[in-house]
């Protein structure tokens, strides 16, 4: 397995020619690295991945798992894996051999490697840019013929609100973070034709689209609401890590760290992540219900929801918000009234921050780390209230 650190300039060819070289085993596995990391954030992976050594045959992609802190976890991806993946997508899309895609993710996430994987499938060789605006994107549709393109919900409203034209895209493909309220139907009105998409490194990419699991892969909900899927598309486990991988991994099936349900019609519904449930004065917040309803409140264009340590509380639900307007922000009485109406009343948030940017990693997703910095080291937050505790709970749990 050889490491690949490249800048930006030289990312694009010459990482689809080692893609493309793992994939049908002409070359050695890769594992992809951003080179614009801290030294000291490369030297740690590079020693947990130990590159050099060997790899499984049919392995072609370690790649590290998304995140910013704690111990790494390298996500070994086979060449199998990888093209089941990208040919399910191609046929759910309804793609047709030769029609090309606009790259504009990051080459070493799943989000960029996955739609490099579906060109190499398609025969096609992608467009590849390291960012896009609303001035290059209708050339890079109409001039290049781009006809799919993968974003993160990020990248698809600063585009909307650069009135860029979407319309020339077959379909766009939207995941990698929760989506806001009414971007959906902004989008549509738009001319775009939208896919959801939920997946993540360990299941090679997008796996479920528009709620429907890809053909041959499954989606169930343990008895804890954990989202656990099966099929072709998983990860062989965690690089030279057995014990970690045993815990998610186990009869087929690999158990995420997001919570959701499956309707009777089969459609996966996410709810959040089980590693952002906020324990407060005895009850459980899913931070991304509260997120997602936050979204859609008068006054907000977005919203993060942290639990903060607090002495009577455990966790105080803490609101990180981006004002529609920055001269008139939404108050606090009136986010949890309306958080309130639609959740149960300890899932209002009783902090609430105000920031201009949500600080995100270069996956598309908020980097709660820093966003949780943001909190912890404000002199004096934004507002407060005190309430009294919930009463426990019957069962005394």
């Amino acid at each position: 397995m050889h490491a690949v650190l490249l800048p930006s300039r030289d990312a694009g060819a010459r990482m689809l020619e080692a893609i493309s070289a793992a994939l049908d085993g002409t070359g050695p596995a890769i594992l992809p690295l951003d080179p614009a990391l801290p030294r000291a954030r490369i030297e740690k992976l590079i020693t947990a991945f130990a590159p050099g050594s060997g790899v499984a045959d049919d392995v072609a992609v370690v790649l590290p798992t998304s995140g910013s802190t704690g111990v790494p976890k390298g996500a070994e991806l086979s060449a199998p894996a990888l093209l089941a993946s990208a040919r399910a997508s191609l046929d759910r899309l309804g793609a047709a051999s030769g029609e090309r895609w606009l790259c504009c993710l990051p080459l070493h996430h799943i989000s960029g490697l996955a739609v490099l994987a579906r060109s190499l499938v398609a025969g096609t060789e992608p467009v590849i840019r390291d960012r896009v605006d609303a001035l290059s994107l209708g050339s890079e549709a109409e001039d290049l013929g781009c006809r799919y393109v993968s974003l993160v919900p990020t990248q698809l409203r600063r585009l909307l609100a650069a009135g860029a034209p979407l319309a020339g895209f077959r379909a766009i493909l939207l995941g990698g973070a929760a989506i806001p309220a009414g971007m959906l139907d902004e989008a549509a009105a738009a001319g775009a034709r939208i896919v959801t998409s939920y997946g993540m490194t360990e299941t090679c990419g997008g796996c479920v689209y528009d709620g429907v699991p890809f053909d041959g892969v499954q989606v169930a909900a343990g008895a804890d609401g954990s989202i656990r899927v099966a099929g072709p598309v998983l990860f062989s486990g965690y690089r030279l890590a057995p014990e970690l991988t045993r815990t998610v991994l186990r009869d087929g099936w690999f158990t995420t760290s997001d919570l959701g349900e499956v309707t009777a019609a089969g459609r996966l519904v996410v709810r959040g992540r089980a590693d952002d449930v906020i324990n407060t004065g005895g009850e459980k917040v899913v931070a991304g219900e509260v997120e997602q309803v936050l979204r859609g409140c008068p006054g907000v264009r977005d919203a993060v929801i942290l639990g903060i340590a607090d002495p009577e509380w455990g966790e105080r639900v803490s609101a990180v918000i981006i004002p529609a307007d920055a001269a008139a922000p939404p108050a606090l009485d009136d986010l949890r009234a309306y958080v309130r109406d639609r959740l149960p009343r300890h899932a209002a948030p009783r902090t609430l921050v105000f920031v201009t940017e949500l600080p995100m990693l270069s996956s598309g997703k908020p980097d709660r780390q820093k966003i949780r910095d943001i909190v912890s080291n404000r002199a004096h937050l934004a507002a407060s209230v005190a309430t009294r505790p919930p009463s426990p709970p019957e069962d005394g749990n």
